[in-house]
């Protein structure tokens, strides 16, 4: 079996999705996401440049054409060129369990659990808007909900009213669905680490799961003082690549979990040795992932296969991603069944993926502090 060739798609859903379908002589072709927001041409144009190195070759050594993508370029990491070389890895992942007839997880160790714990998103402009749709995703079965720190109107941050009602929206969602459902935090890296403390301290009485990128990853000295001086346990790595990026992060016991993003890090292989390493210290790991199905399948199959991943994120995404593909996730009350594959057991429809091309004004909120400097919105 020899690979002949990649064929990319851009999606325009909450934010411009990228797709790779990696063909074969033998006619299986595998499919792999490397969505990046903000960076979506910049991501399917190192995509198609990787094609040089596996076209001809034998798409199931895919350790071996992982380290080749990955090495022989010289240049490294980054949220571009990690997330083209993931879409292919998980394409060559997909390849293998179909080439064998087994659902990816089952090559990776097989099952460790029975089903997958899920989270989903709750947003919401007012604190009472979160709650009530918190209550309703309750209602469908969730046990776990995850909500944004800064509660910001508009795009100009006030640092103590987006704190005050951040906090305020985390307290009315407690309050809406009682003491037994866990509650995730996500800072999105907005705050400062000042800011972060003062946040993490004032929300520690609604007993929060964790709380997410509290600092920006760039310093890890900061995320190290936040650490030690709040009460809640810490979160990161959705902007943290390969293995070597979470090494330090474990190594000083930085956070309770991990987040890896599976079409970020390296795929599905670095992805299962990265959660390795945070195993070794006793760190949970908690899959990033706000993307499409691809997404979320290749993280289940990790999930499924390895013991410390402990909760999946599965975001709402468009209502017409289910005719976007053909299979996807399968949630009943709050849990995901094993995927069932073969392969990643997941397939685009190409027609649909056309009806919605790429869309330009798809962009990240552009906030600003009140002097009009650039904040953050990870």
């Amino acid at each position: 079996m020899k690979i002949t060739g990649f064929k990319t798609f851009v999606v325009a859903a909450d934010s411009n999705w990228v797709f790779v379908q990696v063909y074969t002589d033998e006619g299986v072709t595998g499919l792999g996401e490397g969505s990046v927001s903000s960076k979506t041409l910049a991501v399917e144009a190192a995509i198609r440049d990787l094609e040089r190195f596996v076209v001809g070759r034998d798409p199931r050594d895919i350790e071996a054409l992982w380290q080749e993508m990955y090495r022989y370029p010289r240049w490294k990491g980054g949220p571009v060129l990690s997330s083209a070389l993931s879409a292919i890895e998980i394409a060559l992942w997909d390849i293998l369990g179909q080439t064998l007839d087994v659902p990816i997880y089952q090559l990776l160790g097989g099952r460790c659990r029975d089903r997958i714990r899920m989270y989903t998103h709750v947003s919401g402009e007012t604190p009472e808007e979160a709650a009530s749709q918190a209550v309703a995703l309750v209602d469908q079965g969730y046990t776990a909900i995850k909500t944004g720190g800064l509660l910001v109107n508009g795009e100009v941050v006030k640092p103590h009213e987006a704190m005050r009602l951040g906090v305020a929206r985390i307290e009315a969602i407690r309050e809406a669905v009682g003491p037994d459902i866990d509650i995730l935090v996500d800072a999105h890296c907005q705050m400062t680490p000042q800011m972060a403390v003062a946040f993490a301290n004032r929300i520690a009485e609604y007993e929060p799961f964790f709380f997410e990128e509290p600092t920006r990853p760039e310093d890890l000295g900061a995320l190290e003082w936040v650490s030690q001086h709040c009460q809640i346990p810490l979160a990161t790595g959705e902007q943290m690549f390969t293995k070597f990026g979470f090494t330090e992060v474990c190594d000083k016991h930085l956070v309770n979990y991990i987040q890896p993003d599976v079409i970020h890090c390296g795929g599905i292989s670095e992805m299962k040795k990265i959660a390795a390493i945070a195993e070794a210290h006793f760190i949970d790991c908690a899959p990033h992932n706000p993307q499409s199905y691809v997404s979320t399948m290749a993280s289940l199959h990790v999930d499924a296969c390895t013991i410390n991943c402990v909760i999946q994120e599965f975001p709402p995404g468009p209502e017409w991603q289910s005719e976007l593909f053909i299979g996807g996730p399968e949630i009943t009350d709050g849990y995901a069944s094993l995927p069932s594959g073969p392969g990643l057991g997941v397939r685009l429809n190409e027609e649909v993926a056309a009806a919605h091309p790429y869309d330009e004004a798809l962009l990240r909120p552009q906030w600003r502090w009140e002097d009009g400097s650039v904040a953050d919105w990870a």
